[in-house]
Order: structure tokens, then sequence, then C-alpha cells
């Protein structure tokens, strides 16, 4: 059977497909880069905003058009809209989030535990899904109750996988040729909390580094809250990446108590200030959501003003999308659709400049490049598009297609789409 994988989302959502490429593959099936050649089809959907649902819904209708014989549907938007997903066009199955790791062995009527033995080493998914960076996914729900949420009520309390399993998952990418391992989790940072007794990310990645050898390791989306400064030590390993997402939603003090975020700015601005004493060059990004409801314009001018002082290397901008069931849906003195969008084009223009402040400091020095997609040129050779540890985006060209090859390059020179370089002998 021709199986075809697709998301949208998270991180969190890739490393599922990734786990379901490696099963389908173990059960005998082919996996195809696009939805026309395929018999099944499979589709982890996200519902933290009215867009990534609507996108959700979207891909949907588009692999049914492209005409699969069967869609799979799983992630927070099935998992919230049950009947709604089964009503539509094609689709065949619904999993919920909480069944989803079996989801392989459910729809082809399998075992519980059929791929409990067993090596299967990964391979990247064809298509836009040919990712030479492996997700591995370490945890699962979220015992925070942040009020605009969604995502807390759909994977449910915080659940962490076991070292033994994450180890012979990062051991199989390895095997797979995989350059860079990405840990990710919807709530990362309390990975171990639930163990008896209690254990921690910072004993992961110790235990990752000592009993695998990665050339990188990379961690995703990290709540402030769940930082020290000692765990910035971790950083004297070249391996992990100089990359650190710290979501601060907003800047304003009064606008995160309503959030219910357990981080004030000046906490937050502390940890920033201890991880580049730390890290150095580090590249530390963030979420910032803006038009929270109450968010008045002295609210959305403090937000702006810390937010600009922080000289982020990047992050991503919502406008308040208000989710039925969560906290902040309820919340009075709703801000009006279009203040929320104006205030997230000044909110994208500050992370621009500082992104762009960032990224101008590498020009003349060498980086280590992970090449992660290539374009062929008439005469030339190959253009090719990739990340440095510290998450820069990069092109240069070469004679050879270098994809999923770490290389050093001196960076020459910036434009709108980002860094550019000579690949060096």
């Amino acid at each position: 059977m021709n199986v075809y994988l697709d998301s949208v989302g998270c991180r969190l959502n890739q490393s599922e497909i990734e786990s379901y490429a490696r099963h389908f593959r173990a059960a005998g099936h082919h996996l195809v880069e696009c939805a026309d050649q395929a018999d099944l089809v499979v589709i982890n959907t996200c519902t933290v905003t009215a867009e990534a649902a609507s996108d959700s819904r979207q891909k949907i209708r588009q692999v049914s058009r492209a005409g699969a014989s069967q869609i799979a549907v799983t992630g927070c938007w099935a998992t919230l809209n049950v009947e709604a997903a089964l009503a539509m066009p094609g689709v065949s199955h619904v999993v919920p989030n909480l069944r989803k790791d079996h989801l392989v062995t459910e729809v082809l009527h399998l075992p519980v535990d059929h791929f409990e033995s067993g090596f299967i080493e990964r391979q990247p998914i064809p298509g836009a899904r040919l990712r030479t960076r492996a997700f591995i996914k370490v945890q699962d729900g979220c015992d925070n109750r942040c009020t605009f949420c969604l995502t807390t009520i759909a994977r449910g309390p915080g659940r962490s996988r076991s070292l033994t399993a994450i180890l012979a998952e990062i051991r199989a990418a390895l095997a797979g040729n995989s350059q860079e391992i990405v840990l990710s989790g919807v709530h990362l940072g309390s990975w171990g909390h639930d163990f008896t007794p209690p254990s921690s990310l910072h004993y992961l990645v110790q235990s990752i580094l000592s009993e695998t050898n990665p050339p990188r390791l990379r961690l995703s989306s990290l709540e402030p809250w769940d930082l020290q400064a000692d765990f910035f030590e971790l950083w004297r390993d070249p391996r992990l990446c100089r990359h650190l997402h710290l979501p601060l939603q907003s800047g304003s003090a009064a606008t995160l108590r309503r959030m219910a975020r357990k981080i004030t700015p000046g906490a937050f601005a502390s940890l920033v200030e201890a991880a580049r004493a730390a890290i150095p060059e580090v590249a530390i990004t963030t979420d910032v959501i803006t038009g929270f409801p109450g968010e008045s314009e002295t609210e959305f001018a403090e937000s702006a003003q810390f937010i600009q002082a922080m000289d982020f290397a990047g992050g991503h901008v919502f406008s308040y999308s208000a989710r039925p069931g969560t906290a902040a849906a309820r919340l009075p003195d709703q801000v009006q659709p279009p203040v929320r969008k104006n205030r997230n084009h000044i909110v994208r223009d500050i992370l621009k400049s500082s992104a762009a402040a960032y990224q101008v400091r590498f020009i003349g020095k060498e980086l280590t490049v992970l090449w992660e997609s290539l374009t062929a040129l008439d005469d030339t050779g190959w253009q090719l598009s990739g990340l440095s540890d510290n998450c820069l985006r990069i092109t240069a060209l070469a004679p050879q297609a270098l994809w999923n090859t770490l290389t050093p390059v001196r960076l020459t020179g910036h434009n709108q789409a980002g860094l550019h370089g000579l690949i060096l002998e």
C-alpha cells in the first residue's frame, strides 16, 4: 500500500508523523511524496489558532480531491472535532490524541505492541517532508493552564516518554544518517516531572549527549519558568545547538497575569541575560500574541518596548484567536480584530529588525551549516539552503549536491532572504 503523510502545526506533529513513517515501512508499506499517489493518507491536524484549524480542514479536502481511497486524521483539531472530521469527504479513521501513538496499528488492524521490538532506522519522509533533522517526541500533554491555550485540552495532561524509548529512537535516527536531533514536546521542560522519582530535562539532555553521538542536538520550545541558570552549563558541549526558543507571549506584566503565564518581564529578562552570558552568540527567539483580551494601548506599548529591548534573533507573532473552551475566550474587553492585526504588524516589524541585526553580526565569520534543501542551477551546480546551529538561514552555491551534510561556511553578505556565504574547503 502507498502511504502519504502530512501535518499542520508544531514540531511535535512532525515528530509523530516521522514515527508513523517508520512503522508503516516496518509493516511493509511504501511512503510516497504526493497524495495523488497514495492509497492511504494520514493528516496530523492542529487547532492552536483558527487559521491552523482551517488549514487542517483544507488539507483534508485537498487529499480527498487527489483521490486517496482512505484518509486517517489525528491531532488536536480532529480530537476536539471528531464528528466534524468523520463527516469530511474521504475520512475513514479519526484517531484522537490519546490513541495517536498507536495510529498505525489501529489503521492496519495490528496488535498494539506490534512495533515494540525490532530496530527500524529513520529515513526522511518523501516530498515536502524530506527533512534532514529528526524530530523526536520526548513528552506529550501539559499541566499548565495558560488561558489562551487549547492544546492543553486537546493533548491532555503531561506525560513523559521513557529515557530508554527516547534513546532507541535517537539511535534509529542516527543509523539513518540524521545529522541533527530535535527534542520536541508540548511542555518540553517538564520532562521527567511525572516519574517516580522525578527526573528533569537537564538529566535527559546529559544522558543523550553521553549515551549517543548526534552531530547536533537541538531543543524545541521551552517555557522560561522551567529553566534555571545552571541549565545553560549544558552548552559546554558543542553538539548542543546555540538556540533557545522561549515563548514570551507578552512584555506586559498585567497581560501575562491574565494569560496565567508563570513569568514576569523582569524574570524573563534575567533568564535571557543568564543565557547570553553562558552561551556565546546564542540565538534567542520567541512567540508573541497581540490583541489578547484586555490589552490596552498602555499594555501593548509596554509589551512592544520590552520586545524591542530583548533584541530577539527572531520570533513568531500571532494575532489573538479566541478558541472555544479556553478561559480567555470568556474574558471581557475582547480586542477588535483590526486592532489585533495592526499590533501584529508593529511587533513583526520589531522582530524583523532585531533578527536582521542579529544576522549581520555574523558577516565575515565562519559557521557550520546543515544543508536542508537544494536547487539545481543550469551551469553553476547547486544553490543550497540550510541552518547553522544558532538557527541562521544561510544560502550558498556549490558544485555538488550537499544535502544532509555539515560544512563550514564563511558568511559574506545579507539580504531579505537571510545570510549567504562561501563554502570552505
